[in-house]
């Protein structure tokens, strides 16, 4: 190789690193302003603002499509990155680095434009940490959901085993979505878009081994879940993650509006869902401090919620794996750094509860 070609190689390698350098240092900028407009209120209502905006013809675009497109896209990503890693350490090809990066700042900025930022929503009412739940007030609460529960559950359909069994899911699908429309304004200040865009995700059986029950993609304006869910647990998915679709990032305000959703529904089948998650967060608040009482309450399920409550543990043994512990932490870790209470802790949706009871 003559002076002249090894100059052209060096210079080469010199524009390859600068090119690295300037992608990298362009995405922890990025961090760091979406970081700053995270503290701002005016930033903040300008991304909720855009939200409002753009989601009816953000799932417009993939309603229409009976399967997952988040899915596929998350595959062909997949794929696409693990060819540009492979790349990278075998051939020791650096311009494929400088593609990586390109891809996590564009991917980064669309996520925080279009999703990312409403976690730091006003939070639909303001709790003080220093301000207790009396066991009393709960336990209160726990007999109150359990008659709503049993009441609902009395004729619903069910499966040859006796276990509540939902007759059509596309019309809890339907029915999810008018119905946002009647929660009231004290609760819900979100529109409404009247577009059904809920799927079962592809990877059902992983999702199930992991312990999620459904999520949103903020790339193609999908409501997905798990298809493998007991009915029992399903609905109240759909209705949770329609409610992450209105605008609500904070997982306890989207299991919040989705019970409100069921609630005003009116529908048997909804209000059950709605109901017996109510009642499970009761109980899961109540405890550390009386699990004698979580005991009682729970030998008062009727014979019908004992069947669907049996199903579920089963559901549950049959798919506990690392993967779901591995999830949790990951998801702990997700919910703090938004700034949210880790999964482990959910009184904020108790809080909540009493505001709608108050």
């Amino acid at each position: 190789m003559n002076l002249q070609n090894q100059m052209k190689v060096a210079d080469t390698k010199l524009s390859q690193k600068k090119k690295i350098l300037i992608w990298a240092g362009l995405w922890f900028a990025q961090i760091f302003v979406f970081y700053l407009l995270s503290k701002s209120t005016i930033a903040i209502d300008f991304f909720a603002k855009f939200y409002e905006w753009q989601k009816t013809a953000h799932q417009k675009i993939f309603s229409s499509l009976n399967f997952s497109v988040g899915d596929i896209l998350y595959v062909v990503l997949g794929l696409w990155i693990a060819t540009i890693i492979y790349f990278i350490f075998k051939k020791g090809i650096k311009s494929q680095l400088v593609k990586v990066l390109i891809f996590l700042n564009i991917i980064y900025f669309v996520y925080q434009m279009f999703w990312g930022m409403m976690y730091f929503q006003k939070p639909i009412i303001k709790v003080n940490p220093d301000d207790k739940i009396s066991i009393e007030k709960l336990k209160t609460l726990s007999i109150k959901y359990l008659e709503f529960c049993i009441k609902n559950r009395e004729h619903l359909n069910e499966d040859k085993n006796g276990i509540y069994q939902i007759e059509n899911l596309d019309k809890i699908k339907s029915e999810l979505i008018l119905t946002q429309a009647k929660i009231p304004t004290k609760f819900n200040t979100k529109t409404p878009t009247n577009i059904i865009s809920i799927k079962p995700s592809l990877f059902g059986e992983i999702m199930s081994l992991t312990g999620i029950l459904g999520y949103y993609n903020p790339f193609t304006a999908e409501a997905q879940y798990d298809a493998n869910l007991p009915d029992s647990n399903k609905a109240f998915t759909l209705s949770h993650e329609a409610a992450h679709q209105l605008g609500y990032a904070r997982e306890q305000e989207a299991s919040f509006i989705g019970f409100l959703n069921c609630i005003y529904s009116e529908k048997p089948e909804l209000e059950y869902s709605a109901n017996l998650f109510a009642l499970k967060n009761i109980l899961s608040n109540i405890l550390a401090s009386d699990p004698k009482w979580v005991e009682f309450i729970l030998k008062r399920y009727s014979k019908k919620m004992k069947r669907d409550r049996a199903n579920e543990i089963v559901f549950r043994k049959k798919n506990k794996s690392v993967l779901g512990d591995a999830f949790g932490w990951t998801n702990d870790l997700f919910l703090k750094t938004n700034r949210q209470d880790g999964s482990v802790t959910y009184s904020y949706f108790i809080y909540l509860l009493l505001y709608y009871e108050a």
